[in-house]
């Protein structure tokens, strides 16, 4: 139970190994679902075709005997949208509520008698009785049909899926880390638009956010505004430097590492390293968005680079990253092509200010190796 009124009736999904066909999610995902009982009945979206038998159970012991009289979507995507078909095939006289585009775009995904359907533009208020439902649109937050409903009589905001996290209601594990990594890889491209949210949504009396996944925040919601600000902004959230390598033999990893070594022994407050190779890529980016600082190691490739820096490099322009200091290091023994490539795609960002200071390892790290590592420690500490 959210409030007196507002029942929970979401899935864990714990079976899932990639959220979205891609992103690792070891402690699975939530799918949040809600139900406003009133005079008048509301349901807040349904969840994944893969848990609609679970889903469709919670529905039907909260609504007690009752059917519901609308079922508002906040966002099509199939992990949100995937069971409405089962949904109208158990409550039929339901009637859908959604902005032009969400049924655009719903009837892409099936076929629907959308008759009776009930569309909202911005302002648009929707009476249960008590509760009245007021639409906000969110267009591209992250697809352009979303819309958040804000409940005027309990100050709840349904906000699809902003504020939304990776992993079950019931995992152990810190909010913060795994909404960046949430958000960067999935919503990160979209700041402007999330800018524009924010700005509607401080208009609002906001007491209870409930997203489509992650849990219910009921406390300390400046903490969450305040993170969705700077993200969005594509702000650095933290002191520090993140360094990500891709290393054939070691010997760029090495590099990287004993510049690691330079940075924490001059005082640098927190160094963050990735394996582009063998770690989390969806990491990497949430750490290259959440430092101000980003070093990129990688070796020669084929004249260009190691294939594993390209993909993040294309990742992070993909996310529309912006407004950092990069450094550059590479490695050939030959002839060194990597600090080239990744100069050339880092030229296509905004506000990218690479270091004076670069440094080309030729095969191994050596003496003098160590002597240009320091003096790019040097220049990341100022």
């Amino acid at each position: 139970m959210i409030t007196d009124d507002i029942l929970y009736v979401g899935v864990n999904d714990r079976d899932i190994d990639l959220f979205e066909g891609q992103f690792v999610v070891p402690n699975g995902i939530a799918y949040n679902s809600y139900v406003i009982m009133d005079e008048k009945i509301a349901v807040m979206d349904t969840v994944d075709h893969r848990k609609k038998d679970d889903y469709l159970a919670n529905l039907e012991k909260a609504l007690n005997g009752r059917c519901p009289d609308y079922l508002v979507i906040s966002h099509v995507e199939p992990d949100h949208a995937s069971s409405i078909r089962a949904f109208l095939d158990r409550y039929p006289s339901v009637q859908l509520v959604g902005n032009a585009k969400t049924f655009q775009m719903l009837t892409r995904f099936f076929d629907l008698n959308l008759d009776s359907a009930v569309t909202v533009k911005e302002g648009d208020v929707l009476s249960l009785g008590r509760h009245e439902l007021h639409f906000i649109m969110t267009p591209m937050v992250h697809w352009p049909e979303v819309m958040f409903t804000y409940d005027s009589c309990d100050k709840v905001l349904f906000s699809a899926d902003a504020f939304g996290k990776f992993g079950a209601l019931d995992a152990d594990e810190d909010w913060t880390c795994e909404a960046r990594r949430y958000y960067f890889n999935i919503v990160g491209k979209f700041g402007g638009p999330v800018q524009m949210v924010l700005k509607k949504a401080a208009a609002l009396d906001i007491q209870i956010i409930c997203p489509l996944h992650g849990p219910i925040l009921k406390e300390n919601l400046d903490y969450y505004l305040d993170k969705y600000h700077t993200w969005s902004s594509y702000e650095a959230e933290s002191e520090g430097v993140f360094i990500a390598y891709a290393s054939f033999h070691g010997n760029t990893a090495q590099a990287a590492e004993k510049l690691r070594e330079l940075l924490l022994a001059k005082g640098c407050p927190r160094v963050t390293m990735a394996d582009l190779a063998r770690d989390d890529m969806a990491e990497a980016v949430e750490d290259a968005f959440r430092y101000g600082k980003i070093v990129l190691a990688a070796s020669s490739y084929n004249g260009g680079v190691m294939p594993f820096m390209e993909t993040f490099l294309h990742l992070l322009k993909g996310k529309n990253y912006q407004k950092r200091t990069v450094a550059l290091i590479e490695n050939g023994s030959w002839a060194p092509s990597a600090r080239r490539v990744m100069s050339e795609i880092l030229s296509q960002m905004s506000a990218i200010t690479l270091t004076e200071t670069s440094v080309t390892v030729q095969s191994t790290v050596k003496d003098d190796t160590v002597k240009e590592l320091e003096a790019l420690a040097d220049e990341l500490m100022k």
